[in-house]
């Protein structure tokens, strides 16, 4: 039967478990609401794109720091307390390296602290323009790597590990690195590093992979890597039956982010089969169009009854709660995907008007259905409070930097 964590009373509100963010570009907070202009009559993720690398191209290590600090503080108001930040704006513009080549990732490891959240670094490998292996265009050559220098890369950025960094790897996707690429990096990781991959976001994506490999991206990857626990396959929207029960045995999570992927037009995860056969799965804000854990699992769920038009899909008759079911699931999967065995803490305002009346039965639903005013009052990292009555510490200062930092990257 499946168990749900307590929600604890005391003289602060409500407790509950913090949420662990599965995957994030810290950079893309900068153009949040600035892609949702017709640009093409077919606009899709591909032309999307256009707008990410124009907003990438301007970012210095300074200016990531700033608006990432940000985006982790709003992360932490909202119930999130441990990000993965998926990262692959590793370069200067025109690709050559920063001095130090990991002055990019120094930048998010300063926001993370700064903002007192967990964080996650999952430095991307990002080789190619394609299946068909074309090299990396202008705009994307201050993402790429070679092996050579991504395992060096690691290896300095593990050396800083401490109570409140993890310092795992990614793939960008199937499309951006070779197999034989991925296969030399796995080889070379230590056994207990976190490995995440984008794979299977876009129908286009799903049908080049079948030409160039002769397999689905999820087929292909089961057959080719050791998945297992250590991994998160972050979408994985476009599955058929055999993939979906593949990744379930497997021991991995899928990270959804609804927002997101309907932002994007990608599609909906089959969520109703996965969870009927065992599978782990996890939410991200991704492109932060959204910087709420209530959004997306409420979409999460939102967009399987609207598939299925029935109501209370993620529930069950061990659990019935659609809520503590949904918040589950994210506690769940936090370990396997972040890295983190510690659980955080947030405290919902008892006192609010959408709790009156609440028990520990209903707290989940509550946070969840009841409506968008914020109920997160404290959140409490490593034992140390980051966000009191609704205010991180240090809001104020903080939002003064990303201020400046948005003036420059949209000048």
């Amino acid at each position: 039967m499946q168990t749900s964590a307590p929600a604890l009373h005391d003289a602060r509100g409500w407790r509950l478990p913090g949420v662990a963010n599965l995957h994030s570009h810290a950079f893309q907070r900068a153009m949040a609401g600035l892609a949702e202009r017709q640009t093409d009559p077919a606009d899709s993720f591909w032309t999307w794109r256009e707008t990410m690398y124009a907003i990438a191209g301007r970012f210095t290590p300074e200016l990531l720091q700033a608006v990432a600090t940000q985006l982790y503080v709003e992360m932490l108001e909202a119930g999130y307390t441990t990000v993965c930040e998926f990262h692959y704006l590793h370069h200067a513009p025109g690709g050559g390296p920063y001095a130090p080549a990991t002055a990019m990732s120094d930048a998010l490891i300063a926001a993370a602290a700064a903002a007192g959240i967990r964080l996650t670094l999952l430095p991307v490998l990002y080789m190619a323009g394609g299946f068909d292996g074309r090299p990396l265009s202008e705009r994307q050559r201050r993402f790429g790597h070679d092996v050579e220098s991504f395992l060096q890369l690691l290896d300095e950025l593990r050396a800083r590990e401490g109570p409140m960094l993890r310092i795992g790897c990614a793939f960008h996707s199937l499309r951006a690195v070779p197999p034989a690429a991925i296969r030399d990096v796995l080889a070379a990781l230590p056994p207990a590093s976190r490995i995440h991959v984008h794979i299977a976001e876009q129908t286009a994506e799903v049908q080049d992979c079948v030409a160039a490999r002769d397999a689905r991206p999820v087929q292909w990857l089961l057959d080719n890597a050791d998945v297992d626990p250590r991994w998160t396959l972050v979408h994985a929207t476009h599955l058929d039956d055999a993939e979906v029960r593949g990744i379930a045995r497997s021991g991995a999570t899928v990270a959804l982010c609804p927002t997101t992927e309907a932002n994007l037009g990608d599609g909906l995860f089959p969520m109703d089969r996965y969870l009927a056969a065992g599978g782990r799965w996890g939410i991200g804000s991704d492109s932060h169009v959204s910087v709420s854990p209530v959004e997306e699992l409420r979409w999460l769920e939102y967009g399987q009854r609207l598939f299925q038009q029935r109501r209370n899909v993620a529930a069950s008759v061990a659990m019935p709660s659609v809520g503590a079911t949904l918040l589950d699931g994210v506690r769940a999967s936090a370990g396997r995907a972040t890295g983190f065995d510690a659980v955080d803490r947030v405290v919902l305002d008892a006192e609010d008007p959408l709790m009156a009346g609440a028990t520990a039965a209903d707290v989940a639903d509550r946070w969840v259905f009841a409506g968008n005013r914020p109920l997160v009052r404290d959140v409490e990292v490593a034992g140390v409070r980051v966000v009191e009555d609704g205010r991180h510490r240090d809001r104020d200062a903080i939002a003064s930097r990303y201020r400046e930092a948005m003036k420059v990257l949209l000048a």
